[in-house]
């Protein structure tokens, strides 16, 4: 881990330690975004993302968070990961040219 995944991280585990878990995925993110500003952590929110199709580049897909401009932040509350949420995160990784990224999940 580094310093800045260690402070998302650490955001993060306060809102689970406040609200626990059960809550919907827009109620952890918009106190996650909270938290990052008391913490002066710069971030982007419902980022949009373009995907290139061959020459063409294709809209509609929004990450979550983009943290310090260089991690990608993907919230879930669910029981249980699914394979497909990696991948999802992964794509958005390789879409924007980045090597860091989180998946939180809020769930149990």
């Amino acid at each position: 881990m580094d310093l800045l995944t260690e402070q998302i991280i650490s955001a993060a585990i306060e809102v689970h330690r406040i609200l626990g878990p059960g809550l919907l995925e827009s109620i952890y993110e918009e106190a996650l975004c909270y938290e990052f500003s008391l913490r002066d952590i710069p971030f982007e929110r419902q980022k949009e993302l373009d995907v290139v199709y061959k020459d063409k580049v294709v809209k509609g897909q929004r990450l979550d968070l983009l943290v310090f401009g260089e991690v990608v932040v993907e919230i879930k509350s669910v029981r249980k990961l699914e394979d497909i949420f990696t991948a999802q995160v992964l794509s958005y990784l390789k879409s924007m040219k980045l090597k860091r990224g989180l998946l939180i999940n809020f769930g149990e």
